[in-house]
């Protein structure tokens, strides 16, 4: 497994790919957050925290996971390498594994420079220092575990086509359900269940600062289904 996730990282950065999207991703929200006017500018917003990038980061990653993980077996797929993939001497999960995890510690990298945001804004409230830690803290953890269960989506996707576009729409498509379909289907059933299928209600009782194990199991649940979505859907093509 380590292999794989090895090789994949180093194919990241070994094309431009990596690069591409710890700078979008920091680029979208630094402009957001710091230089555009509007809501979620945190300069014009008065308070000392963080809020506008929690509510921000998910809708950029909608677009940016996908992006990611698009490749990673669509592209093996394309250029006829996955028959020699699978012929390792490693079970089929591991490999799964391998291209999830290459995929997830990408994205983690393009989180932890956003931890300077924390610094600044911390440093910008009045008195300095007041800043909700337990919250931002809590956030944080909720941005984590969103970012494993968009990258199991994404994985998951790759393994429907060979085409890397398919992945990507097929990708967002199903982020973009989960993240915020199931509210607006529960906003027209008045469905407290259906709200909490989506990751949103989720996401948002984390921000709080409380990490409840009903949220945790959640998340590890939409991350453990698609993982094993994955690997059904490769052994199924094998046969």
């Amino acid at each position: 497994m380590f292999a794989i996730l090895k090789k994949e990282i180093n194919s990241f950065f070994a094309s431009p790919i990596g690069y591409l999207v710890i700078a979008i991703f920091l680029l979208l929200n630094g402009l957001f957050l710091w230089l555009f006017k509007g809501d979620n500018n945190i300069l014009d917003y008065g308070f000392a925290d963080l809020e506008s990038f929690f509510v921000l980061a998910p809708w950029i990653l909608i677009f940016l996971i996908p992006a990611v993980t698009m490749r990673s077996f669509s592209d093996e797929k394309k250029q006829g390498t996955i028959e020699l993939l699978l012929t390792k001497p490693i079970s089929l999960i591991k490999i799964v594994l391998g291209k999830y995890f290459g995929a997830f510690i990408l994205i983690l990298i393009a989180l932890l420079p956003t931890l300077l945001y924390v610094y600044t804004v911390y440093q910008l409230g009045n008195p300095v220092g007041n800043l909700d830690i337990g919250s931002t803290l809590g956030s944080y953890f909720g941005l984590l575990f969103l970012i494993a269960a968009y990258t199991a989506i994404g994985v998951f996707t790759s393994t429907l086509s060979d085409n890397q576009i398919v992945a990507f729409i097929s990708s967002v498509f199903i982020c973009f359900l989960f993240y915020i379909g199931f509210d607006s289907i529960a906003e027209f059933t008045a469905s407290n269940f259906i709200e909490q299928l989506g990751i949103n209600a989720h996401y948002k009782s984390m921000s709080r600062g409380v990490l409840d194990t009903r949220d945790i199991i959640y998340f590890l649940s939409i991350t453990v289904f698609f993982i094993l979505l994955t690997k059904l859907n490769i052994n199924k093509e094998q046969k």
